[in-house]
């Protein structure tokens, strides 16, 4: 598939069956049941413990010019904002751009280091998507997460190009991809194995 700009794009790690985390999420473990320590680190680790040989994909998750998430992947504080949470991603986040968390409740931008200022939208996931699209100019927009989050975008229509990173283990319940979402006719794109991980790319069809 061609680089076409302007595009928005998800990039979600999964389990064999279709988890983005375990049962059981909780301020300290916010990855819930995942088979390890509760943060990501079994799920995640293709990104952090064989970087090299994931370099690709690694790249490509850093090269979109604005972010979505759910306000669950931002942090655990939940209702009104009633402590200084500036989320689960210390004081440098990793994604450098503007992010647009999905909130019910209002809040101030918060900048962080490295060019990540987090945005808080009150009215729903168009709003968010056309924020992130003003921000982003003719680069790629990325819905981050979670799957919930996810689910929203791709049962609206709103998703370009699904990435996934498949983790060969099972955690079988949690926010699952595709819950609620109309059948889809994906076209596979690209597919690639590594040690951890398989990657497989999909263009989303109307």
């Amino acid at each position: 598939m061609g680089a076409r700009a302007g595009r928005v794009v998800c990039d979600l790690t999964v389990s064999l069956d279709g988890y983005a985390a375990g049962p059981g999420q909780s301020e300290e473990r916010p990855f819930g049941d995942d088979g390890g320590d509760g943060w990501g680190a079994t799920l995640h680790g293709w990104m952090f413990e064989d970087a090299e040989e994931n370099r690709a994909e690694i790249d490509l998750l850093g090269s979109a010019r604005a972010h979505v998430m759910g306000r669950n992947m931002f942090g655990p504080v939940r209702g009104p904002w009633d402590r200084p949470w500036n989320g689960w991603w210390g004081d440098e986040p990793p994604f450098h751009a503007p992010v647009f968390v999905l909130t019910h409740h209002p809040r101030e931008p918060q900048p962080m280091a490295g060019g990540t200022t987090f945005h808080f939208v009150t009215d729903g996931i168009g709003a968010a998507l056309e924020r992130a699209r003003a921000a982003a100019g003719d680069g790629d927009m990325a819905v981050a997460g979670g799957a919930t989050t996810v689910n929203q975008y791709l049962a609206a229509g709103l998703v370009d190009e699904l990435r996934l990173h498949v983790v060969p283990l099972t955690l079988g319940a949690g926010p699952r991809l595709f819950d609620g979402v109309p059948r889809l006719r994906p076209a596979q794109v690209a597919s690639r194995p590594t040690r951890r991980v398989t990657h497989l790319t999909y263009e989303v069809l109307a």
